[in-house]
């Protein structure tokens, strides 16, 4: 996953590609950040899952700015923000349906033997263990919390 990254961002540089240069270099920042992060637990590097996690949450936080500055009315720093997520989603898997999800976290919720509500972290613990990077887990929180309920 980094080595493609980093080949891209030769090949966008090489191309002039001006936004997508930004875009990765940005990714590459996470990433480095997210090493260091995961120094004390013993960990050199962090794999590919939590490569796709981090991934995952840039797109979160572009979305919400999206939100915010459209609301704000900052269609051109929405425009940015929806560019750079446009270049994110690149490198991470396809995303789950909703249907898809339900599946999931049925799978998931007969796999751990969860009862109840009390059992919701074990449930989102196989969930993100199997599906990082191709789950909206705000909403499989929400699904799995209606059928645990």
């Amino acid at each position: 996953m980094r080595d493609k990254i980093n080949d891209d961002l030769k090949a966008a540089m090489k191309g002039g590609n001006k936004e997508r240069v930004a875009t990765l270099r940005l990714i590459n920042a996470a990433i480095k950040a997210a090493d260091i992060d995961a120094r004390p637990s013993g960990k050199d590097k962090i794999d590919d899952a939590d490569i796709l996690t981090v991934l995952a949450k840039m797109v979160k936080q572009r979305r919400d700015s999206i939100e915010q500055f459209t609301s704000g009315g900052r269609p051109d720093l929405a425009e940015k923000e929806q560019a750079e997520v446009v270049i994110i989603e690149d490198y991470l898997p396809q995303q789950m349906t909703e249907d898809e999800i339900k599946a999931a976290i049925t799978a998931a919720i007969a796999e751990t033997g969860a009862a109840g509500a009390k059992d919701m972290g074990k449930v989102m613990g196989v969930l993100k263990g199997k599906y990082a990077g191709q789950m909206d887990f705000g909403k499989a929180s929400a699904l799995a919390k209606s059928l645990l309920s």
